[in-house]
């Protein structure tokens, strides 16, 4: 039987810089990078992997307004005195990403956790729509 195989290609992945909205500016002074994720369906949630590297867990903010999920996190590059940067291969930034969720979450059970980077939000999905009798009353 002939084994195929299959050639992994390095693939560079630039980080993509987060676009400014018209009218919308930043208060702090450095770039900032749409995080990349992974999603997973399990049986009951979604579970989101961000990477958020350099990111402490205090420096995230996560908000949910209207539907939308809106991850912030900020990172605090920390550099030595007298530090001259040679030569540097990654730039570092703050992190923003949003996502527009479905009525299938719910929304009260979302949990986030970070660790070594990587930004864990467990969404859990709304049970079944229960069938319910409403009454009519006569005025």
């Amino acid at each position: 039987m002939a084994t195929e195989t299959k050639e992994l290609q390095a693939q560079e992945v630039n980080k993509q810089e987060a676009e400014i909205e018209n009218g919308i500016e930043r208060t702090r002074n450095c770039k900032c990078y749409i995080p990349r994720v992974d999603i997973y369906e399990t049986e009951d949630s979604l579970v989101i992997l961000a990477d958020v590297p350099g990111v402490d867990e205090n420096l995230i903010d996560i908000n949910l307004e209207k539907n939308i999920l809106t991850i912030s996190a900020q990172v605090e590059v920390e550099r030595p005195e007298n530090y001259g940067l040679a030569y540097a291969e990654y730039d570092m930034g703050d992190y923003q990403r949003s996502f527009t969720l479905s009525n299938e979450i719910d929304q009260d059970n979302i949990q986030a956790r970070v660790k070594d980077g990587v930004l864990r939000l467990y969404l859990p999905k709304s049970g079944p729509a229960k069938t319910r009798k409403i009454a009519v009353k006569g005025l």
